[in-house]
């Protein structure tokens, strides 16, 4: 141990550290001071540890503590309580915060520019948070927010004005909101749930909470991709000062392999079994602290017998290929088909014939995966961030053989997901170590754990025949797809089916076959992330089109002008559009954009609201009151996306009542049993069970105070259950309970390079347009580093890099402009008209990418990321740039 003296916010302060860690380490663990966070540490790349060392913001995770001392540090809980204040208002009030993991980092930032009091234009404020990452917003609320803040520091805003950009429905384009609304209720721009408490790192994360007599886990993660355990050896481990146990697949008590759908994945692979992915757990240490734990991890000792992995899907299909399960390689096929296809191709006028890749996408959320577990009773209690309480209870009762009243699974402030939190990563085996010893278990992963643990973007090959008549009208589309799923089933073989059903994109198409087969390889797990499988559809439906167009001479609006679907007319499915179908009004929002523009390209997308294929989509509410205020529960996650904010809206639109009133949470409570948060379905079925709950207690206002209901309870269900398979033999086939739509505009300035989106969306009906645009907004960001820079290439089954800065995240420097326009169309069965926002913002953005890099080029490109193309320059990272 040694002994570091310096002064935190204006206190000379002295502790004890370990050798070999960092200072954000001592600021965590050994200070208790967890406004900066630990979003890839030691890597230094995310920027969420930013503090300020006299007077500059550094990044904690780089210093080591003998660098820091005799410094003055200064973090969020140090800086002047007028630019707390200042800094709070303006990201709540501008929209800055979804899932708000990284903003304390930024805000510490921001705070030199008040320290400064000099005016402050978008070009600073934008080169101010260049070394901070943000996956959620898109970055430009963020920006709004710090001019915000400098404004209010000065004196020369109020904090309680409207947001700095309020042209939500493209009244700059010429266009109209269509819809009304009530302050604070359904439709106003309700400030986030939270927000403040987020923005100044006050909001307590799973990695962040500590409990009395607290231990810490860390995992062991197989070294190979396919190999045999021939012997764990933990008593090197087990011998080193701190460690209370090491766990292994022997002291499983009850299932051993779980899953989403199919019950593959080990929570503990055991000696003499085959490892089938790098991200596998061999063993876990818990120790009296992180740091222990985690060094301990290092000395567990696994020998290996190492085979060949199985990496390419298409070899995997062989019958020569190894198997990577018994069942063999094929996880699952979805096919379906209507019409003649053949015959349609045949008396085409014009045929195209051509094969889209896409690329393996890590969701780089920026908490990384973590839980925090406590004994109760004869159970266990789980704080978890993952995204479906209900499944994550499910499957820990059946690890622990518990019944699932003994486990009880709370969710905690989620640091973003994008669906690479469905699965469990960390929560079975903290859950174990709890409930062995009896004690409260943390346990954290490290960024690069994370990258090799959880599901990623499934790479996918797709080989279209595409028939169309003399203007262009499409008459036959044939898809062959295979997507990659890597080790284990996750929701594999449903981004496929997804895959599969949105092949036609949001077109009319009579002659429709698709054949779409998920493959099982030693590759990192692949399974849900935004999207779900249409932007991978989306990028070769999309690439299509604009070939039709050229072959017909026309442009890119007028062939998806001529063939975008109707009220009436069959998805590719075979389920009939109805009235709320919106797809047209995004892409009139759009025409003059397009038309006008000189190196532009276009994409249209369509993306399901709900699971649906035949599966119930159910959302349900409690709402309890307790005194003068409300409790309102539901079982779906809040992860950014403002699920908790509009909850509170809806109950005030029934109401009356005030926001301030009302508390929201998640839990794992029968009541509120609704299944995973995904299918950009939390909002459209919430706020329809929100409603009728809601209803109930206005009913009991009319002749009651709120304090004489003290204790009573209301509940509301909404649950959509009409739904059919892709290819069931039926009459009026209905995948999925609705969808939404949207029209994107990419331009490129005279260099090709990025200069400015244009994305018209049908949202059904925007519940908090702030939030909805910057959903959008954030959307639209990941699809541009889909579409150019992003990627986890592997080999031999382990990623080339665990590195942060490898994975090609855009910064804020090089984000365009993107303009949101809200349409609404409004559904028939969401909640209030709404239809799914969370998804569709990327879903035609790599075509629209690809399309504006042809009329700059003149190349056409079949590949994803598009690392090649004028507007990838800077933005691939060197590890992976062209020569």
């Amino acid at each position: 141990m040694a002994t570091l003296s310096f002064t935190l916010n204006g206190k000379p302060t002295s502790v004890d550290y370990r050798e070999g860690m960092h200072f954000l380490e001592v600021l965590r663990e050994d200070l208790g001071v967890t406004s900066p966070k630990d979003g890839c540490a030691p890597q230094g790349v995310c920027g969420c540890c930013s503090i300020l060392v006299d007077g500059k913001a550094v990044l904690a995770c780089k210093r080591t503590p003998e660098q820091m001392a005799g410094t003055h540090v200064v973090t969020l809980e140090g800086i002047p309580q007028e630019h707390r204040t200042a800094l709070a208002k303006a990201f709540e009030r501008d929209g800055a915060v979804q899932c708000g993991y990284c903003i304390p980092g930024i805000v510490a930032r921001a705070s030199v520019l008040l320290e400064k009091g000099e005016p402050v234009d978008r070009v600073k404020a934008t080169r101010t948070i260049t070394g901070n990452l943000c996956r959620c917003t898109g970055y430009s609320r963020i920006i709004d927010a710090i001019q915000t803040a400098c404004e209010l520091n000065a004196g020369e805003a109020q904090g309680d004005e409207l947001p700095r950009r309020t042209d939500f429905f493209g009244e700059s384009y010429g266009l109209a909101r269509t819809s009304t609304a009530r302050p604070g209720g359904v439709g106003d721009v309700a400030p986030k749930y939270r927000g403040v408490a987020h923005a100044l790192g006050e909001k307590d994360y799973v990695g962040d909470m500590v409990l009395p007599d607290m231990l810490h886990g860390a995992v062991v993660l197989s070294e190979h991709a396919r190999a045999r355990i021939l012997k764990i050896e933990t008593k090197d481990a087990e011998a080193s000062e701190g460690v209370l146990r090491v766990i292994t697949a022997t002291d499983v008590p009850g299932e051993r392999f779980v899953g989403l759908i199919k019950r593959d994945w080990p929570v503990f692979v055991a000696s003499g079994e085959t490892v089938r992915c790098v991200g596998d757990v061999v063993a876990m240490v818990v120790a009296d602290t992180q740091f222990t734990a985690r060094a301990a991890a290092e000395l567990v000792n696994v020998t290996y017998e190492v085979q060949a992995p199985v990496v390419d899907p298409r070899a995997a299909l062989s019958s020569e290929s190894p198997a990577v399960h018994e069942g063999g390689n094929l996880l699952d096929t979805c096919a379906y088909s209507r019409g003649d296809v053949e015959g349609a191709l045949a008396n085409a006028a014009h045929v195209v014939e051509a094969t889209y890749s896409t690329q393996r996408i890590e969701h780089a959320f920026m908490e990384p995966e973590a839980c925090l577990v406590t004994p109760a009773g004869e159970g266990v209690h789980v704080f978890s961030q993952g995204q479906g309480v209900h499944d994550d209870q499910r499957q820990i009762a059946e690890i622990l053989a518990l019944g699932l009243d003994a486990v009880k699974v709370e969710l905690v402030t989620n640091g973003g997901a994008f669906g690479g939190k469905e699965d469990l990563s960390v929560q079975g085996q903290t859950a174990l170590a709890a409930f062995l010893l009896q004690r409260p278990v943390k346990t954290v992963l490290t960024r690069a754990q994370s990258i090799r643990m959880h599901p990623k973007r499934h790479p996918i090959e797709l080989h279209y025949r595409v028939g169309a008549d003399e203007e262009g009208r499409l008459t036959a589309v044939s898809a062959e797809i295979i997507g990659d799923t890597g080790a284990y089933a996750s929701v594999g073989m449903k981004v496929l089916e997804r895959a599969a059903g949105h092949c036609c994109g949001p077109y009319r198409v009579p002659n429709v076959r698709v054949d779409a087969k998920t493959v099982y390889t030693n590759n990192p797990p692949c399974g849900a992330m935004r999207g779900f499988g249409a932007n991978q559809a989306s990028f070769a439906i999309e690439g299509i089109m604009d070939t039709i167009a050229r072959k017909v001479g026309i442009d890119g609006y007028d062939i998806r002008e001529r063939n975008v679907l109707e009220p009436g007319d069959q998805f590719a499915t075979g389920q009939l559009m109805t009235q709320s179908c919106g797809i047209r009004q995004t892409l009139e929002a759009v025409r003059d954009v397009y038309k006008t523009g000189k190196h532009v390209g276009i994409g249209c997308g369509i993306k399901n609201t709900g699971i649906g294929n035949g599966m119930d989509d159910t959302g349900r509410v409690l709402i309890r009151v307790a005194g003068e205020g409300l409790e309102i529960v539901t079982g779906y996650t809040e992860m950014g996306q403002g699920l908790h904010t509009i909850l509170r809206q809806v109950v005030a639109e029934e109401t009356g009542l005030p926001l301030d009133c009302m508390g929201v949470s998640t839990d794992s409570s029968p009541e509120v049993l609704c299944g995973m948060t995904t299918a950009s379905r939390a909002t459209s079925l919430c706020t329809a069970a929100g409603q009728i709950a809601a209803l109930k207690l206005r009913n009991d206002l009319e002749t009651k105070d709120l304090e004489e209901l003290d204790g009573r309870s209301y509940m509301g269900e909404f649950v959509c259950d009409v739904t059919t398979k892709p290819g069931e033999k039926t009459d009026q086939p209905r995948t999925h309970m609705t969808f939404g739509y949207a029209t994107q505009v990419v331009i490129l300035d005279d260099n090709g390079r990025l200069e400015k989106v244009v994305a018209a969306h049908d949202v059904g009906r925007a519940i908090n347009p702030l939030m909805c645009a910057g959903q959008i907004e954030g959307a639209v960001h990941m699809g541009l580093g889909y579409a150019l820079s992003e990627d986890l290439p592997c080999t031999d089954g382990m990623p080339d890099s665990t590195d942060m800065k490898d994975l090609g995240v855009m910064r804020a420097k090089d984000t365009p402009e993107v303009d949101v326009i809200l349409i609404e169309v409004p559904d028939e069965l969401g909640g209030y008209g709404s239809k799914g926002v969370g998804e569709i913002g990327l879903v035609p953005t790599a075509g629209a990418v690809a399309g504006a890099l042809r009329s700059f080029d003149g190349i056409d490109r079949f590949t994803l990321p598009m690392v090649d193309a004028p507007a990838a320059r800077g933005l691939v990272p060197k590890s992976r740039a062209p020569k």
